[in-house]
């Protein structure tokens, strides 16, 4: 066995219910998404094994999250920059209908392959997925116990895609959705990767966007 990391997505942000790509942007928590980041610390302290380190995003949506079950578990999070969301290029900030009313082909390309169709200036998503399996991978590599993460969802599933094995260009197909503030469990041992759960929190408490 290796390194169990509990990849988890930030709570909702003000953006959510326009699905607006947030990226590099910085985006408040909803009420709701405070409420999310409550309930991971409330579920990641009641594990029989406990997250015995804490890493996130430098991102505030992810912090915020993180801030929670820092207090809970008495852990200070450590900041890592490769942890960041994926930049969205022309798409930052907008939604995908506003962007098919200006151009409806950038849209057309992404939905048919989100990697060689990312939006234009956008960070290339292979090199998006390369930096956070890198990332993900030295955490592994550092630590002993269940670790914590807190990033971001298409950082997050890139990174899922790299270190499974899964083609790039499936990864809005085959994960559709990291819900907010409800854990993924992997195991990481070296260049091994293993999928032990997905999206953990029952779906009760998680708000769908």
């Amino acid at each position: 066995m290796g390194t169990r990391l509990l990849l988890t997505r930030h709570g909702q942000t003000v953006w959510h219910a326009e699905n607006r790509y947030a990226g590099s942007s910085e985006v408040d928590l909803t009420e709701e998404g405070l409420a999310q980041a409550e309930r991971l610390a409330t579920v990641v302290t009641a594990r029989q094994d406990p997250p015995v380190a804490l890493y996130c995003s430098p991102q505030d949506r992810a912090r915020r999250t993180a801030e929670p079950a820092a207090r809970a578990l008495g852990l200070r999070p450590r900041i890592v920059e490769d942890l960041r969301e994926t930049h969205f290029g022309v798409g930052e900030g907008r939604t995908r209908a506003e962007l098919a009313e200006t151009d409806p082909e950038v849209v057309e390309r992404f939905l048919a392959n989100p990697v060689t169709g990312a939006f234009p200036g956008a960070e290339p998503p292979a090199e998006a997925a390369a930096r956070g399996a890198a990332a993900l991978r030295e955490i592994a590599a550092a630590e002993t116990g269940p670790v914590l993460v807190v990033a971001h969802n298409t950082l997050l599933r890139l990174a899922l895609c790299e270190l499974l094995g899964i083609p790039l260009h499936t990864y809005r197909t085959v994960l559709p959705l990291l819900a907010n503030a409800s854990p993924s469990e992997v195991d990481i041992d070296g260049t091994r990767t293993g999928l032990l759960s997905l999206n953990s929190i029952p779906p009760h408490v998680i708000i769908e966007q």
